[in-house]
């Protein structure tokens, strides 16, 4: 069975660096990702697509282009208009409707924004109208009631009139659990494993090939333990999970795929036992915008 695997980026923003690296010293993780006069780093807005014989599934939507000016300046918005529709033409000339089923890994904005488009400007709806969406039902529980502190990632309004109009249709698949089959497609199989610490329940796909590491790992320079977003709700969680999850990727050779990198679309990742640390063998490049295909390594 031929399957094709693609990195589609729609576009580019920018979060604070502090934020991005949490306890790890400006003097440290400047080096790897210089900020700008504002304390902001580059980031990448990268989904995973992955077409078989009879489905063509996108993991994650990127930030959206309807937030208006005022968000775009604040986070360095950089996309145009449409931009998902604008990327995926450069994958095999696909179109938002060719999307048969989307995966969310979390409801944060920069995961969830492209789901929605609004139709004269004012009207919310599915960006991929005929695509079955595939969410994990804890997580979405508390996306409808995060906390204070990490209220302000989740734009209901947006998503969650999109997700009732799929749901009323039939077109809502519900996970649960720690682990299991996302989809199939004859000989393929698209799997998940959740991890806790950034967000209850984030939802991580993962096949025989690659491992979606979400903001587990965001971009390259998170591959060490330690590095872990102050935006994470449990960091001491998120260092257990991401221990978990990178053993478990080098033990069934997995690559792994970044979705902030701003240049690195993934790695391999090797573990040394006796320093008990973790790092890239090889990274990815991504050598622009829009998509671009990715080996059945």
């Amino acid at each position: 069975m031929e399957v094709k695997y693609f990195v589609v980026r729609p576009g580019t923003f920018r979060l604070d660096g502090g934020a991005m690296f949490g306890i790890i010293p400006r003097p440290l993780w400047q080096k790897v990702a210089p900020p700008d006069p504002d304390n902001r780093i580059n980031l990448a807005l990268r989904l995973w697509l992955i077409k078989t014989p009879s489905k063509v599934i996108l993991v994650d939507t990127g930030v959206g282009d309807y937030h208006g000016a005022k968000f775009d300046d604040r986070f360095t918005v950089v996309g145009g208009p449409d931009p998902i529709k604008t990327a995926l033409l450069e994958a095999e000339g696909l179109t938002p409707e060719d999307i048969t089923d989307v995966v969310i890994s979390h409801l944060h904005f920069d995961h969830t924004g492209g789901l929605t488009q609004m139709a004269q400007g004012k009207t919310i709806c599915s960006r991929f109208p005929k695509s079955r969406l595939h969410l994990h039902r804890q997580h979405y529980a508390y996306a409808l009631n995060p906390t204070e502190r990490d209220a302000g990632s989740f734009h209901q309004n947006y998503f969650v009139p999109v997700i009732q109009d799929h749901e009323a249709r039939g077109l809502v698949h519900w996970h649960e659990g720690t682990s299991g089959i996302i989809l199939t497609d004859g000989d393929y199989q698209l799997q998940f494993r959740t991890s806790m610490g950034h967000t209850p329940h984030l939802m991580h796909p993962f096949d025989s090939h690659y491992f979606y590491m979400a903001d587990l790992v965001p971009t390259a320079h998170h591959i060490h333990v330690p590095w872990i977003m102050a935006y994470d709700m449990a960091p001491g969680t998120s260092a257990v999970d991401k221990r978990q999850l990178l053993l478990f990727c080098v033990e069934k050779k997995l690559t792994i795929l970044f979705e902030h990198d701003p240049d690195s679309w993934g790695a391999v990742v090797t573990y040394d036992k006796a320093r008990d640390q973790f790092s890239a063998q090889k990274t990815f490049q991504q050598p622009s915008p829009g998509a671009c295909s990715i080996p059945a390594t």
